[in-house]
């Protein structure tokens, strides 16, 4: 393969990967369908009859408001299938409590608020439906858009290792100006205004451009500071900010600094959850569609994603900084 024959595939991949944007990460096939009524299993039950529930729920993964593409069709939607859950829970009188298991860096501004949202219409109680407790277990990683959607819960936890904070706001823009000059190609833009095109990957971002970018991640970040604040009763707005610099924590380190109620395991965040909601014993719930078997509450749900770990067909992913080019996202992205 020639030099420019190499520089020229180059080219193309750079560009699909920019052209992208939010798009799926991963190709796959898979006989699952993601239409079907959401079943509910028991991973956890105490002993006795006619039990109360608590609602496990997971925030996992990227939080984004789009649905995962497949050669066999469109695959779930992350944000609406957490929705779904939380109103699930919402409306069944048998749910006492709920417990959202995040392991989660992050994803969109506008799914992390959707979720958000969600999560205190649940807390709070909407639609003729009575509030319920909710307690966010932070696992692996609750960080940035998982943590903003942690701040709804009426506590949050996390183990000592987990991985939380990283408050703020990142916009990646990619510039592949130089590469195609390199191989000869040029590209043409007509446009109604100077800003039509705005952060084009394919010329170098101008002045103008980063001061309407930058006054938007300014307002998304001090909705995010006001969040936290809301949430942490003993913080101040002012000590926030000092804290919301992008820098992540451990959970012992949140727990120092206020960024989370307490310390400890997803068995002994049920625990708190049966706890707050006045309840000596219940079983534990998780909704899913019905496929699959959960043995645990450590048990994944079976959405199409677990279908291409178990049938790994086609499975074309791309680096997970190609997701967030040209949006605005509450994510942790080492």
């Amino acid at each position: 393969m020639s030099g420019r024959t190499f520089l020229l595939l180059m080219v193309v991949l750079a560009v699909t990967a920019v052209l992208s944007g939010c798009g799926p990460t991963a190709y796959k096939i898979t006989p699952i369908p993601a239409s079907e009524e959401l079943a509910e299993t028991t991973v956890r039950r105490d002993p006795g009859i006619l039990l109360p529930k608590i609602a496990l729920v997971d925030i996992e993964g990227l939080i984004v408001n789009a649905r995962e593409s497949s050669l066999l069709g469109a695959g779930e939607n992350p944000t609406a299938l957490a929705v779904e859950k939380l109103r699930k829970a919402a409306t069944d009188p048998w749910v006492k409590a709920v417990v959202l298991r995040i392991n989660s860096p992050g994803g969109s501004v506008t799914a992390s608020d959707i979720i958000y949202h969600e999560v205190a219409r649940l807390r709070n109680g909407a639609d003729g439906y009575p509030g319920k407790p909710v307690i966010a277990q932070i696992l692996d990683v609750g960080a940035s858009g998982g943590y903003y959607v942690a701040c709804a819960a009426n506590e949050i936890r996390a183990e000592p290792t987990s991985v939380t904070g990283s408050i703020g706001v990142i916009m990646l823009k990619f510039d592949v100006s130089g590469l195609f000059e390199k191989v000869g190609v040029d590209t043409n833009v007509v446009k109604s205004g100077p800003l039509k095109d705005a952060g084009s990957p394919f010329r170098p971002m101008e002045p103008r451009e980063r001061e309407m970018f930058q006054h938007l991640i300014d307002q998304f970040y001090e909705g995010f500071v006001a969040v936290v604040a809301a949430s942490r009763a003993d913080l101040k707005i002012e000590r926030v900010k000092e804290l919301a610099n992008g820098a992540i924590y451990s959970g012992l380190d949140a727990r120092e600094l206020g960024l989370i109620d307490g310390l400890g395991s997803l068995d002994e965040a049920l625990d708190r959850a049966k706890q707050i909601a006045g309840v000596d014993a219940a079983r534990v719930v998780m909704y899913h569609r019905p496929v699959g078997y959960r043995g645990s509450i450590y048990s994944r749900i079976p959405d199409p994603q677990v279908e291409r770990q178990a049938n790994p067909l086609i499975d074309l992913r791309l680096p997970e900084a190609f997701v967030s080019q040209g949006h605005f996202m509450y994510l942790w992205q080492p």
